[in-house]
C-alpha cells in the first residue's frame, strides 16, 4: 500500500542524491509514493539495483477568460497589457508585458527590451522583477502577470515565461520564502494561473545548492 508523504525541497534533495548514488537510504522508502505539487516517486526492487521512476506533475488552473478571475488578478493583467504596448521589440515584433504585485500593494510594470545584438535583450518578466527589487528593496512579490501581442498574428493563448525568467522568478521565491502567483494570458482567450513558480519550474537550482555540506 502506498503512503503519501509531503515532499519539501530538502527531502527531494536528499532523495535525488540517493538516486544518483544508488545508495541504501532509498530502501526505507520502498513502495512509497512521494507527492507534492511536482513530484511522485516510486521505487522498485530488483536483484542488483533499484529502478526509480520519477514523475513531474505541474498544477495549473485554466480559465476560459479573464472574467472568471478575481478583481486583483484582472487588475494585474490590465497592467501587464498596458506595459506590453510600450515594449521595445523592433526585431521580433512580439510585444510582451509583465506586471508584478508587491506585498506593499505597489504594482511594477515591465516589458521586453530588444537589442540589435540579440542575446543582450531582456524579457518583460525580468525587467519587471528586477525593477521592483531595485526600487523596493526588501519587499517580496505576491503575483506576476504576463501577456503578449504580435504585429504579425493574434495571440489567442496564454504565454508563459521563458526558462531564464522562470529561474529569475524562482530566485525571489527562494529569497523571501513566499510563493509568487503566476497569471498568464494572451491578447484574448484562456488564462492559466499557477500558485507558484515551482509549477512551471519544479526541479530548481537555488542558493541552497551552493552551500557546503554541514553548513
Amino acid at each position: 500500500m502506498e503512503r503519501v508523504v509531503n515532499l519539501n525541497s530538502y527531502i527531494f534533495y536528499q532523495i535525488f542524491h540517493s538516486l544518483k548514488r544508488n545508495l541504501s537510504p532509498l530502501q526505507e522508502h520502498k513502495n512509497t509514493l512521494f507527492s507534492s505539487n511536482y513530484f511522485i516517486l516510486t521505487t522498485f526492487k530488483s536483484s542488483n539495483y533499484y529502478m526509480k521512476n520519477v514523475e513531474i506533475i505541474c498544477h495549473l488552473t485554466e480559465y476560459e477568460n479573464q472574467g472568471e478571475l478575481s478583481a486583483d488578478d484582472i487588475r494585474l493583467i490590465k497592467e501587464a497589457k498596458a506595459s506590453m504596448n510600450d515594449a521595445y521589440a523592433p526585431y521580433s515584433h512580439f510585444h510582451v508585458g509583465a506586471a508584478v504585485l508587491l506585498e506593499n500593494g505597489i504594482i511594477q510594470r515591465g516589458n521586453n527590451q530588444e537589442n540589435a545584438s540579440y542575446p543582450i535583450g531582456l524579457c518583460a518578466e525580468r525587467v519587471a522583477i528586477f525593477a521592483a527589487a531595485a526600487n523596493y528593496p526588501g519587499v517580496s512579490i505576491k503575483a506576476l502577470a504576463v501577456s503578449a501581442s504580435s504585429e504579425h498574428f493574434h495571440v489567442d493563448k496564454p504565454v508563459a515565461p521563458c526558462g531564464a525568467c522562470r529561474q529569475a522568478i524562482a530566485e525571489y521565491e527562494h529569497r523571501y520564502k513566499k510563493n509568487i502567483r503566476m497569471i498568464m494570458t494572451g491578447e484574448t482567450g484562456k488564462v492559466i494561473t499557477a500558485e507558484n513558480i515551482g509549477s512551471l519550474l519544479p526541479f530548481q537550482f537555488n542558493g541552497d545548492d551552493l552551500k557546503s555540506k554541514g553548513k
